[in-house]
């Protein structure tokens, strides 16, 4: 019964699963083509706009455009991504919350793997 307790207790301490990029930013998110392997997502913002806490799979990233952002990761801490027109990265599973902390828009296509 006490490891039941304990196992309880360190489920509780667990950062609630984050949500969907489509459900909590749906404004700056489009899906732009998704199959049983993937889904294809463009993204765009403006300078000073904030996402909320969201969680992606997955992904590889193609920046359209120059930007830089700082992600906030669960636990407080801040990651600084710039990247430069036609750039390609890969990113593991990763929840956060985006700041496009430049003097330009973000625009990128973001293929996230299921």
């Amino acid at each position: 019964m006490f490891r039941l307790i304990i196992a309880l207790g360190l489920l509780s301490a667990l950062p609630a699963q984050a949500a969907d990029p489509l459900h909590t930013d749906g404004d700056k998110y489009k899906v732009r083509f998704e199959n049983d392997r993937v889904r294809v997502l463009e993204y765009s913002d403006k300078p000073g706009d904030r996402t909320h806490q969201h969680r992606h799979p997955p992904f590889v990233l193609y920046a359209v455009v120059p930007f830089k952002r700082k992600l906030v990761l669960p636990d407080g801490k801040e990651l600084i991504r710039e990247l430069k027109a036609g750039d390609v990265m890969w990113s593991v599973e990763q929840t956060h919350i985006g700041v496009n902390v430049g003097e330009t828009p973000t625009q990128v296509i973001m293929i996230e793997m299921k």
